[in-house]
């Protein structure tokens, strides 16, 4: 299946070293990979339909150091929708005047719900076509942009007509927090001080983050599988949803 990267900070936070490892295991996920930052209210979007490790476009991403809040990356390995920019993730939709950006892993089998027009795929990825759904359902039940727990809650209502499908591990965020679900298998880490060091699992690159952050800085990551390999990193429970506001997890 697809793998997931995402950050999210109380301060603007490159992902270079983060990315470095994680663009390395698209040698086994090949169909493509995306990365969006948010910036303010706007979202810088990198997609290629080529693997990590061989675009360009994940190059200049590895040596160029985007500070963000939010940020959601994906690397593909089809199983529904042909090889395809418009297949890549993250995917971005409007709502309630702001950006929503998304990326899934699993598979979701005979999955075609019911959409208006408001909420419609550009591709033909089941993982799209869910992201149009949750973002349907969502303007359903809120006038406006609701907390980050009350959205967390409403999210856990909806989840079920999907999951009944397959396998829905995803990542969202609209700038200001960030929600992740893990059908089955998904894991995050908070840094925060007193920082240390860190090793790539998949890549011999280490960093002292104690050198690069600021004594009240916190920094949440979450991915598919462990980044590094002398940290503690936490496994989601399955169907569990968290929500990250400013590099600590709320729920």
């Amino acid at each position: 299946m697809c793998q997931l990267l995402a950050m999210n900070c109380n301060v603007p936070t490159d992902i270079v070293f983060s990315f470095t490892g994680f663009a390395t295991r698209s040698c086994e996920h090949a169909d493509g990979f995306g990365v969006a930052f948010f910036e303010g209210r706007g979202v810088r979007s990198f997609v290629d339909a080529r693997r990590a490790v061989d675009s360009p476009v994940a190059d200049l991403i590895k040596h160029y150091p985007i500070r963000s809040t939010n940020v959601l990356a994906h690397i593909r390995k089809a199983t529904v929708g042909r090889v395809a920019l418009e297949n890549t993730h993250p995917f971005t939709r409007e709502l309630w005047g702001r950006y929503w950006v998304f990326a899934h892993n699993g598979n979701l089998v005979d999955y075609r719900p019911a959409l208006h027009a408001a909420f419609q795929p550009v591709g033909d990825t089941d993982s799209e076509r869910a992201f149009c759904w949750l973002m349907q359902e969502l303007a359903k039940e809120h006038a406006s942009v609701p907390e980050p727990l009350e959205l967390a809650a409403t999210l856990a209502e909806l989840l079920p007509s999907i999951t009944a499908h397959g396998n829905f591990n995803f990542v969202l965020s609209n700038g200001v927090a960030l929600w992740a679900h893990c059908s089955t298998q998904l894991h995050y880490i908070e840094r925060h001080q007193p920082f240390a060091a860190a090793r790539l699992q998949d890549e011999d690159v280490r960093i002292n983050f104690a050198q690069h952050a600021d004594r009240d800085d916190r920094v949440a990551v979450i991915a598919t599988e462990p980044l590094t390999a002398d940290e503690t990193w936490t496994a989601f429970g399955a169907g569990q949803i968290k929500v990250f506001v400013d590099g600590s997890a709320l729920l």
